[in-house]
């Protein structure tokens, strides 16, 4: 029962995952981070080959999620969005806030140091500066030629760093290297001449980033994790959609109450009468 149990629950989360990352500057890996799960699956990909069997079950349970998640809930979550734009936002902001308390417990630091401080800011600094890339860095199309595998390899790094660090948005960077139309394009047509190389990329930038930052988190905790803070306080300023009207000021302090109070008790830490009974 607990395995039937706690594979539903990855289901969910992964179906969570999948739909967040179709909301406009909404991040996959600050959705992992608020669910509680990005430690998890940092240390699968980085140690994959460790554990092969449990790591594959893991993120496969998770992937395949994600992927039904955008498939599925992809159509009303655009609608709610549209329908109800700010309110819909304000709600992943007050997410995304409730997330921050259980993360900084991680850093375990009795008072916070200016160290700490300057750390989060460039990490928030770093996250706010994709809103301003220049847009169509990479010229490609969809030929077939040395020129466009070489650079859709890289793109997909460029792409699994985006995905791996909490606060940068996959879009954005979609966006920003003019792969944006071409890929939803492939992705619909399963031209795999484009989808192959780009995830080759994928997966190889995915492994060597998960390695890097779980290998971060073990030497230095409190800087990585303060860090993937700012990443996510600066994710705020992707997200954040603007002062709302007046008529949609209480739906949006309900909605943004809602997703602040829902992820800050899915994050308390548990008692210690829980703990013991373990």
């Amino acid at each position: 029962m607990g395995k039937i149990q706690s594979g539903a629950i990855r289901v969910i989360k992964g179906f969570v995952i999948g739909a967040s990352m179709l909301v406009p500057g909404a991040s996959g890996g600050t959705m992992a981070i608020i669910l509680g799960i990005y430690d998890e699956l940092i240390h699968a990909v980085s140690c994959f080959r460790k554990d092969l069997k449990d790591n594959l079950i893991l993120l496969g349970t998770y992937g395949i999620a994600g992927i039904l998640g955008i498939l599925i809930f992809s159509g009303p979550l655009l609608t709610a969005v549209t329908l109800w734009h700010k309110p819909m936002l304000f709600l992943f902001l007050g997410a995304i806030l409730g997330g921050i308390p259980p993360l900084y417990r991680k850093v375990k630091v009795s008072r916070i140091k200016s160290v700490n401080i300057l750390v989060a800011t460039i990490g928030a600094a770093l996250g706010i500066s994709t809103m301003y890339l220049p847009e169509g860095i990479f010229q490609l199309s969809t030929n077939f030629d040395l020129y466009n595998f070489s650079m859709l390899m890289v793109a997909g790094v460029i792409i699994a760093v985006a995905l791996i660090l909490p606060g940068i948005s996959a879009s954005y960077i979609l966006l920003m290297l003019g792969m944006y139309d071409l890929t939803l394009i492939a992705i619909k047509e399963l031209d795999l001449l484009y989808l192959i190389p780009l995830a080759i990329g994928i997966l190889g930038g995915t492994f060597f980033t998960a390695g890097l930052l779980e290998r971060e988190m073990k030497r230095h905790p409190q800087f990585t994790y303060m860090l993937i803070i700012g990443f996510m306080l600066g994710s705020l300023a992707q997200v954040y959609p603007g002062f709302p009207a007046s008529n949609e000021i209480l739906p949006c302090i309900l909605t943004f109450s809602a997703g602040l109070a829902v992820i800050l008790f899915l994050g308390q830490p548990k008692k210690k009468s829980e703990k013991t009974n373990k």
